[in-house]
């Protein structure tokens, strides 16, 4: 760190001291209130910071969506038709590699800023679609998806950390969750692409340029991020807090109660980031001058602080509750297979059967934009879990009263108009419940679980913040590979209604655990929330700070 920085560390005077530990506390009372007052709507400064960011999201989204039409329309191009194993690896490969990558992609985010790391996220998702827009094999698609991996793993990870560490505390959340409905909207982009090539492109190319167009926003955020500044926490870290104050002047604006309201906000950072100083170089006092030197040993320290700090440990505990529940429920698997899922149900246009469901998640998630800094974070969840958990039974309901193929990768006979006509009328209204039961576990997924997950980086202190955002998204990405590849043979050998009802059983899981130990987090500055988790979940002080709630 520059010596700018450092100097106030190497002694502080007793007045200095006394201002730190006489002031602290005032100043962060009061950030919250001092932002309400000044703040009525975020500015346009953030909105762009927030949509520039916001095109990883929509990465993520139609890397989720193109998937799903692309399993039923390669065929035969890669070599053979596709077996379930080929489609759990195709599908599952973009998870592990997300998994593997998305820790060291906390280490990025700290060495080399959050911005570099999007942009190196940028130049790989563009490798990853060329790759598999021009692959003639199944292990070639596998290499391309796994490339794609690296690129939505990193990306998912700092995005919302870049948002956060930039948005005003009343406005975080509905910003975090923009992010989240640009992977919506990334989702139906991806299915309405797929639709159109199924129906009039050319069935043996259609599939290379769903998967190739995802190169276009890729390169589209590459150019616009270069314009785009660093968050003003990664600044003061790493000794520039002149350029962190033209951020915050950009991000709240003028006046002189916005400059007030900037001065203590500035103030609460560089006051963490000192502790944070000063905690490490208490740590290397025990370290010899060559471990100091040592990456390992820095790399040691900061995951020793995560479990040592009880404070650190129960952000961990809770950023990766909600991510591996995010995946666990289910919802990626029928974003993954949703048109292999209506291919079996005998709906004749399956991709475009799975587009009402991405709407579906759409529209609920611009539902939760609005509701997510009103109602709070835990209220959200503890609301429309139960809901996912009843959609998911009555899917589960229907499935009992459905005919499949024994072969599950085969076309059902019945996707046709006349053959549908043919089906018992009981068949057909089970099929008809299944996905309106998909629709009402996927819009409460978009109410709650779909994006309080990812305000994961506001739990954690700024010395770990990017390590145990990391560790949390690398949970979401282990939980997904595990539900990209299991999904399929859990149809086949626990059938389609057992499937379903372990996903609701894992929300009924979730619900109680994220009861127990989730505080509301709602309208709190990103210091706060540290204090919240210092001697407790903080569930109950969080009531008090909220005047309320459950």
């Amino acid at each position: 760190m520059a010596d700018t920085a450092e100097e106030p560390l190497m002694g502080r005077s007793p007045e200095e001291q006394n201002e730190r530990d006489g002031h602290l506390d005032v100043d962060l009372d009061n950030v919250s209130f001092l932002l309400e007052k000044n703040l009525r709507t975020p500015g346009m400064f953030v909105w762009l910071l927030t949509l520039s960011a916001g095109i990883s999201g929509l990465l993520f989204g139609y890397d989720t969506g193109v998937i799903s039409a692309t399993l039923v329309s390669i065929s035969g191009s890669l070599g053979h038709p596709l077996t379930t194993l080929d489609k759990s690896l195709i599908t599952s490969a973009t998870a592990l590699w997300a998994l593997i990558v998305s820790p060291v992609s906390g280490v990025l985010a700290d060495s080399l800023g959050r911005k570099r790391v999007v942009l190196l996220a940028d130049l790989a998702f563009i490798l990853g679609a060329v790759l598999q827009a021009m692959t003639g094999s199944v292990w070639g698609m596998i290499m391309g998806r796994s490339i794609v991996g690296l690129a939505v793993g990193a990306g998912s990870f700092v995005a919302p950390l870049y948002i956060a560490e930039l948005s005003p505390a009343p406005f975080r959340g509905r910003l975090v969750t923009l992010n989240v409905l640009f992977i919506t909207i990334g989702q139906v982009i991806a299915y309405i692409v797929g639709w159109a090539f199924v129906e009039w492109g050319n069935p043996a190319t259609g599939w290379r340029w769903m998967v190739g167009l995802g190169a276009l926003p890729a390169a589209l955020q590459c150019f616009v991020m270069f314009g785009m500044p660093e968050t003003p926490r990664w600044l003061v870290m790493t000794g520039r807090p002149g350029e962190a104050r033209n951020v915050l002047n950009k991000v709240y604006g003028a006046g002189l109660e916005v400059q007030g309201m900037i001065d203590k906000v500035l103030k609460g950072i560089e006051i963490e980031v000192r502790e944070e100083d000063e905690a490490k170089r208490s740590r290397q006092r025990a370290h010899t001058k060559k471990e100091n030197d040592s990456w390992f040993a820095s790399s040691r320290d900061l995951w020793e602080e995560l479990f040592r700090i009880g404070a650190n440990r129960r952000a961990l505990a809770i950023a990766c509750l909600l991510q591996g529940l995010q995946q666990l429920c289910g919802f990626n698997s029928l974003m993954y297979f949703s048109a292999t899922i209506f291919t079996l149900l005998g709906f004749g246009s399956p991709t475009l059967t799975s587009l009402s469901v991405a709407v579906t998640n759409f529209c609920l998630t611009c539902v939760a934009l609005i509701l997510i800094d009103r109602v709070g974070r835990r209220r959200i969840l503890l609301w429309s879990i139960p809901i996912m958990a009843i959609g998911l039974l009555f899917c589960a309901a229907g499935f009992v009263f459905i005919s499949l193929p024994a072969d599950l990768n085969a076309d059902n006979p019945s996707a046709s108009a006349d053959a549908w006509q043919k089906i018992p009328l009981s068949e057909r209204a089970a099929s008809l419940l299944v996905l309106i039961s998909v629709m009402i576990y996927v819009g409460a997924y978009a109410l709650g679980l779909g994006n309080v997950p990812w305000m994961q980086s506001e739990l954690f202190p700024l010395n770990v913040r990017s390590l145990g955002s990391g560790i949390s998204t690398s949970t979401n990405w282990g939980a997904n590979f595990v539900v990209g590849l299991t999904f399929l043979p859990m149809m086949e050998f626990l059938t389609p209604a057992w499937t379903f009802v372990i996903y609701a059983g894992v929300c009924v899981v979730g619900w109680y655990l994220i009861w127990n130990i989730y505080p509301e987090t709602k309208g709190l500055s990103l210091e706060e929330v540290g204090v919240l988790l210092a001697d407790g979940w903080g569930v109950r002080q969080s009531f008090r700070r909220n005047e309320g709630g459950v």
